[in-house]
């Protein structure tokens, strides 16, 4: 595994609001993009890709939470998934699980390794 100053940085902790998500591109090359939670000090990250049938979760940008901001919602179909594992509880997929995004925070920054989502 390489050294976290040559892993991609997506944004600073600050930028994604406490109990929110927020979503990123593709990066260049890549076709699946990624998005981060924060919980207090802790970001996860998934990648953007229902299991049931790949399409994005969010039916508009940044929208990948449930109203309570307790679970993760897909939008094409109403699948929740747990925030803390990405496991789908309830809908078509369940049992399945999103695909987690291995996540350093540097110095305030948010990074991912170069390959996610690729």
């Amino acid at each position: 595994m390489s050294d976290a100053a040559d892993w991609r940085v997506l944004c600073r902790v600050e930028d994604i609001p406490d109990g929110e998500a927020r979503g990123f591109p593709a990066p260049p090359g890549g076709f699946t993009g990624l998005f981060a939670i924060r919980r207090g000090a802790r970001v996860l990250v998934y990648v953007n890709s229902c299991p049931h049938i790949g399409l994005p979760l969010e039916p508009v940008p940044d929208r990948f939470l449930d109203r309570k901001r307790e679970m993760i919602v897909c939008a094409a179909h109403g699948a929740r998934f747990r925030i803390e594992d990405g496991e789908c509880v309830s809908g078509p997929c369940m049992g399945d699980v999103l695909e987690a995004v291995e996540v350093r925070l540097v110095e305030g920054e948010v990074r991912v390794p170069p390959d996610a989502g690729i």
